[in-house]
């Protein structure tokens, strides 16, 4: 299971189920990952096509194989109506990177076809940790003097070494 950083975009909706008699539908959506869990915004006026154009982004840390999506509409006199919900498998997501904005089926409590939403993904992993002998995050050996070296031309880091969080109490030492 692959650890690190899940970005969501939630773009819209589409042919989602008005069930406001009244008036048109004030959608949002309830974004879960485990238990971790975003709201979108409440869009109003734009009935059963709404949009977001919102990003979500969730800590990928435990055994996480779905994202759920929700879709509420919200009511000012009573409690909030179930419109639809989608699941999304991760396992693309997490071999291909990223997924463009793409349509998934919305369904009800009876899984009856409700509308669609569009979704993107990215998922960014987390840098792999090594033993501290080599490479990156080991040695300050690289092309830019490693982390908190302050030796280039005009001070890389703008500036003296004293203000930038204890690089002078470190254990490196200038030759």
């Amino acid at each position: 299971m692959p650890l690190g950083t899940l970005e969501v975009l939630l773009v819209d909706a589409k042919g989602l189920d008005n069930n406001d008699f009244l008036a048109d539908m004030d959608p949002y959506v309830l974004l879960t990952l485990r238990t971790q869990e975003k709201k979108s915004n409440v869009v109003s006026g734009q009935g059963s096509a709404p949009e977001w154009n919102e990003t979500f982004v969730f800590t990928v840390s435990d055994d996480v194989s779905e994202l759920h999506l929700k879709i509420m509409e919200k009511d000012n006199f009573s409690a909030d109506d179930f419109v639809g919900e989608a699941t999304i498998s991760l396992e693309p997501i997490f071999t291909e990177g990223s997924i463009p904005p793409t349509a998934y089926n919305v369904v009800n409590q009876d899984k009856e076809y409700r509308g669609e939403i569009k979704v993107g993904l990215r998922f960014t992993p987390e840098p792999e940790q090594n033993d501290g002998a080599s490479g990156e995050y080991g040695r300050n050996d690289g092309p830019s003097g490693g982390y908190g070296r302050n030796d280039g031309p005009s001070g890389e880091y703008g500036g003296s070494e004293e203000g930038y969080g204890g690089w002078k109490q470190s254990s490196y030492a200038e030759e």
